[in-house]
């Protein structure tokens, strides 16, 4: 998967990039990460890449012409046009969901917002997507970009030390994580769950599922009200068993 992003701050995205499973994925070929600088594509000697505002207002705005110019020239270098994020605080929340679609398609191009926004104008002519990572203001979308690409990374095939972890984590399935125990058996008077130890595969998954329903039910109750209904409606679409057979009584009620 290649993944471009546009900024006016490449060591913001590129710095936080260099380390753990992405830079692994990324040696390994599994994702190919490109970070332009925008002032590349300004016009004038001070690279400048925002203006004040029509209408009067505080702060600056970017500007539309380095900005649609440098996303039309990335978009064409390769067989595959990407699809184009704006990431500024007015996209719709990412959650694992967003997530997994980002990650299903074999490229992606983030644009990162700055100052008071962008001229609109990229937005209607030059963008298919925005997200945001939540709803708060942060002073660059370079911090919420690198969110997006390691999200996205860590979901690429062969991106984990195990095809199981990213499944295992807190929000693939809708629910939070069960907890975590490892060595040693019993710490400071702590001791682990007597189901960890008891070698019922069965058990422990259980466990674990049952775990991860209530710590979502106490740590987060809108994701739990989520989870359940959309487990009810899934087991509603399950086909019901065949009913059993039964024995008819005769009148007197004797069988």
């Amino acid at each position: 998967m290649r993944i471009d992003v546009l900024t006016l701050f490449p060591d913001m995205v590129r710095d936080p990039l260099r380390h753990s499973i992405v830079a692994r994925a990324t040696s390994a070929g599994i994702a190919d990460l490109h970070v332009h600088d925008l002032r590349d594509w300004t016009f004038d000697r001070r690279r400048s890449a925002d203006d004040k505002p029509y209408g009067g207002g505080a702060g600056m705005i970017m500007t539309p012409r380095p900005l649609i110019t440098a996303i039309r020239e990335i978009s064409a270098d390769g067989p595959v046009p990407p699809v184009r994020i704006l990431v500024c605080p007015q996209g719709e929340v990412l959650t694992q969901r967003i997530v997994s679609e980002l990650a299903s398609v074999p490229r992606l191009l983030l644009v990162c917002g700055h100052y008071e926004g962008v001229d609109e104008r990229v937005r209607s002519g030059s963008i298919d997507r925005e997200v945001s990572i939540g709803d708060y203001v942060l002073s660059a979308g370079e911090v919420a970009a690198v969110v997006i690409v390691d999200a996205v990374i860590r979901l690429l095939p062969g991106a984990l030390g195990s095809p199981h972890s990213a499944v295992d984590e807190s929000h693939a399935d809708g629910l939070l994580e069960y907890p975590h125990y490892t060595r040693p058996p019993e710490f400071e008077g702590a001791a682990i769950p007597d189901v960890l130890s008891s070698g019922n595969h069965a058990r422990v998954e259980a466990w674990r599922r049952a775990q991860s329903i209530e710590r979502t039910r106490q740590r987060r109750p809108d994701m739990y009200a989520r989870w359940w209904v959309n487990d009810r409606l899934s087991r509603a679409d399950e086909p019901s068993p065949r009913p059993r057979r039964r024995r008819h009584s005769p009148p007197n009620g004797r069988g």
